[in-house]
């Protein structure tokens, strides 16, 4: 089966189409995984600005779904040498369809102009379901993304799937792009890595949003061990970036500024709730820290060694507290595997000093990371996770699909 995987999350506007098939084994081929992103919308904020961001989706859904589908193939113009008789009576139709659209798009005038103009020319694609982000998230995102589903399902007729955001992270471990040795023709451009996984499994999820120790027992079988009590990982980041002057994204500034720290200079920063007993996770004292500090060095801020030290301490500090919290809950939970996934995980810092942890802890264990390019959000994980729904039979009618900006994985 075909499925169009939409995402929407929060600031990048992502579009995928993924072939899948098996039950038990699954395979699943990514015929293509388009992501638009904001970064330079939102840079001068420092940070995610949901007004704009919801601005971006409108705009750019139907030229990113545009571009998966022509991607694929599967995209046709409408024929025009059918018999007179018939192109009217299906324009009729048509006509009544692309009207009821309004309605389900009436909160979205450009997306909806857009819609209906790529609707006229083009005919339905060879799509079996569409899985579309429904949380967690930013509210007026999610919403565009949903409605944009919801007005594709109804017009071809087609199911949709629900997709938990943070089921998605954890399917984009399973994902590995075709390398590009391969000459064949029509060939997918990733698939689903065929890895068997030993459960019970733990999971961290760390991305700008969240920060989340999960328990899986199995597939579909969730427990949320931990998380943030107020910023996640990459929110601390990108605030600790704002007050350095390194611009947003912070992860990727933060990490590129303290690959260059030497070890002359030494700056202290607390690891928060490190010791605590819980598995729940606390950053923004550490960003206070870092605000603090700043104001009382003034001087040394324009100082590039400086700089480089602050971005290495607050870099080790996360990484720290993330290891140490998870390499506990792998060891009292007695779990078979140790599985990353969300943005921050891209951090090669991070990656290596936990496959050094693990080596030297647990070292009868798996540890599974996301392909680099499937760590940030995008709908080819929304498309495996969506399938793994299919097969649960989770889809529902286009009517009942709603937004859920705070939804828990369980």
């Amino acid at each position: 089966m075909n499925i169009l995987a939409i995402e929407t999350s929060c600031d990048d506007t992502c579009v995928a189409v993924i072939r899948a098939s098996g039950k038990k084994k699954f395979n699943l081929d990514i015929l293509s995984n388009v992501v638009s992103s904001q970064v330079e919308v939102h840079k001068k904020y420092g940070g995610v600005y949901p007004t704009l961001a919801k601005r971006e989706h409108q705009r750019n859904l139907v030229p990113v779904l545009k571009q998966s589908l022509l991607g694929t193939k599967l995209l046709k113009s409408k024929i025009k040498k059918e018999p007179r008789a018939r192109l009217r009576q299906q324009k009729s139709k048509i006509n009544i369809k692309i009207q009821n659209l309004q309605n389900i798009l009436k909160r979205e005038k450009e997306l909806h102009k857009k819609l209906k103009e790529f609707l006229e020319k083009y005919q339905k694609p060879k799509i079996d379901a569409i899985a579309v982000t429904i949380g967690p998230g930013l509210d007026p995102c999610l919403w565009v993304g949903i409605n944009f589903a919801k007005a594709l399902s109804y017009f071809w007729n087609l199911p949709i799937i629900p997709v938990n955001h943070i089921e998605a992270h954890i399917f984009a471990n399973w994902l590995l792009p075709i390398s590009s040795k391969l000459k064949i023709k029509k060939k997918p451009r990733a698939r689903l890595r065929q890895q068997k996984i030993d459960f019970p499994a733990v999971c961290l999820v760390v991305s700008g949003g969240h920060t989340q120790l999960i328990f899986i027992k199995n597939f579909g079988k969730y427990e949320i061990l931990g998380e943030t009590r107020d910023d996640a990982a990459g929110e601390c980041f990108d605030k600790v970036a704002r007050i350095l002057g390194l611009g947003y994204p912070g992860g990727p500034a933060i990490a590129t500024e303290a690959a260059k720290y030497t070890g002359r200079t030494r700056i202290t920063l607390p690891r928060p709730m490190l010791k605590q007993k819980n598995y729940d996770f606390s950053f923004s004292g550490l960003k206070t820290a870092v605000l603090y500090k700043v104001k009382e060095e003034r001087s040394k801020i324009k100082d590039e060694k400086y700089i480089q030290n602050m971005c290495w301490e607050v870099q080790q500090s996360i990484i720290d507290v993330l290891i140490k919290k998870t390499i506990r809950a792998a060891k009292a939970y007695r779990v078979k595997a140790i599985i990353l996934g969300g943005g921050v995980t891209a951090n090669n810092e991070l990656r290596k000093q936990f496959a050094e942890v693990i080596k030297k802890e647990l070292p009868n264990i798996q540890y599974l990371t996301p392909n680099i390019q499937f760590c940030t959000d995008n709908a080819a994980m929304v498309g495996a996770a969506g399938y793994f729904g299919w097969l649960r039979r989770k889809t529902k009618p286009w009517r009942d699909i709603e937004a859920k900006a705070n939804l828990r994985i369980i």
